[in-house]
């Protein structure tokens, strides 16, 4: 009996939070399918509120990379004291005019109006490296998804996998019952095949029994809170799902080429670095645009006003606190450093060389990847036709064993045998379609597939 339950260990090593035994159900039921599943998980979990998040920033990242074609406006204003001036104060050689009794206010307006014209990359470059940006947050969301779905079908086939324990450990349960309630009688007539060892032997054995069933309700009870969990659920919903047994596929499996021609198309992680791959290459170059000059047209307008001074329209005189005066030139803003613009360039570099070194990774480790579900789904297919012939056989010993001991020509200890063997057997035959469909989830998750076959 030891075999009965090799799943339900790894059911309650899961890192489940942790959860009420025994809520209150909800009169109201909630019945839903795998699909349906997948769909609710999926409708507003924290992990794809965070990739959407990393989304619109790289698009305020787009947006601030594009601002910069337009023209920039810088304004500077100022008000405070100024001395008072007159004209003909102008070549006075009297400097009593100066004194602090003369002061005035002034305010002052300066405008300087940049248009970039040419930068040689650095804009563009930065716009093209903030587009890839996005694509990449993009298919990291459809990562995050797909990952989701693997969970909820780990959790919803766990559930189906604790029930049909249950259900077995019911089944030997009731033949052990009846067993006893042979033994009892034949015993009460004073058969000579029998005696109370092999009642003591009976009630042993149910006593195991009734431990692997506690430990299936509790299998139970996990993977369904789990579930809950998985789809935002209260704990004390009274949630139903619609698939009721545990089984295989109808549906042919292709072969292992098709599954990794999928993944190179359409896993998510090949159109992350794809596109990470173009934004390194648009930030190496926008780096290396600082080697060279921004060319603009720019525009100035300055003005100042003071109370109590003259105005001198003098083209040779600029009276700072009193005056107007702007223009239009074309110009060239060059910032030249000694070494810091090639380490920015090398370290750009050194970013695109990484993201070259993890296509390289999963190029060759992405399609191991889905080799090894794919053998573990043809494993767990044959391992399920295998063990379905010997509970098939331990079945009819089971059945041929309680047989002769009804008719007082068996011992206890054949039925004992073959009700184990029968329950280990049937045991690895469900954990073997567990196996298959989670699989069969992995691989789906590998090749970015929502689904290649469904539970009938």
């Amino acid at each position: 009996m030891n075999c009965f339950f090799p799943i339900i260990c790894l059911l309650l090593l899961m890192p489940f939070s942790s959860f009420a035994a025994n809520e209150a159900a909800s009169d109201k039921k909630l019945v839903l399918s795998l699909e349906e599943c997948i769909r609710m998980a999926l409708k507003t979990p924290p992990e794809l509120g965070e990739s959407q998040a990393d989304i619109e920033l790289s698009s305020s990242k787009l947006n601030e990379a594009k601002s910069y074609r337009y023209p920039q406006l810088e304004v500077t204003s100022l008000f405070g004291p100024a001395l008072g001036a007159r004209k003909e104060d102008l070549f006075a050689t009297d400097k009593s005019s100066l004194r602090l009794n003369n002061m005035t206010w002034f305010t002052s307006a300066d405008a300087t109006l940049i248009q970039p014209l040419y930068t040689f990359g650095k804009i563009s470059e930065n716009m093209k490296a903030a587009t890839y940006g996005i694509e990449v947050d993009r298919h990291r969301k459809v990562q995050r998804s797909n990952e989701i779905v693997v969970k909820v079908r780990e959790y919803y086939y766990g559930l189906l996998f604790a029930r049909e324990m249950k259900e077995l450990i019911l089944e030997v349960q009731d033949t052990l019952t009846k067993a006893r309630q042979k033994a009892q009688n034949l015993l009460d007539q004073e058969s000579n095949n029998i005696d109370e060892m092999d009642l003591f032997k009976l009630d042993a054995f149910t006593g195991e029994v009734l431990k692997y069933l506690e430990e299936a309700q509790k299998g139970e009870n996990l993977a369904l809170s789990a579930l809950k969990t998985r789809l935002g659920l209260s704990q004390n919903t009274n949630l139903q799902i619609t698939t009721g047994r545990l089984t295989l596929p109808n549906a042919d499996v292709p072969n292992l080429d098709f599954f990794i021609n999928k993944a190179r198309e359409k896993r998510p992680e090949f159109h992350q670095i794809e596109a990470g791959l173009k934004a390194r290459s648009a930030l190496v170059e926008a780096a290396k645009a600082n080697y060279y000059p921004d060319i603009f047209i720019g525009g100035m307008v300055s003005w100042a006003y003071t109370d109590n001074r003259d105005r001198i329209n003098n083209p040779y005189i600029d009276d700072k606190f009193n005056h107007i005066n702007g223009g239009v030139a074309l110009g060239a803003r060059w910032k030249l450093d000694f070494g810091i613009t090639g380490a920015k360039v090398s370290g750009e570099q050194a970013q695109y060389n990484r993201l070259v070194s993890t296509k390289e990774f999963a190029d060759q480790n992405i399609p191991l990847q889905v080799k090894k579900f794919y053998l573990e789904l043809r494993e767990a297919e044959n391992t399920a036709e295998a063990s379905k012939i010997s509970y098939t056989n331990a079945k009819k010993w089971a059945v041929t064993a309680l047989a002769n001991f009804d008719f007082g020509i068996g011992p206890s200890r054949d039925i004992f045998e073959a009700l184990q063997s029968y329950a280990r057997m049937r045991a690895a035959y469900f954990q073997s379609i567990y196996n298959y469909h989670i699989a069969l989830a992995n691989l789906n998750y590998a090749t970015s597939e929502q689904s290649f076959a469904e539970p009938q």
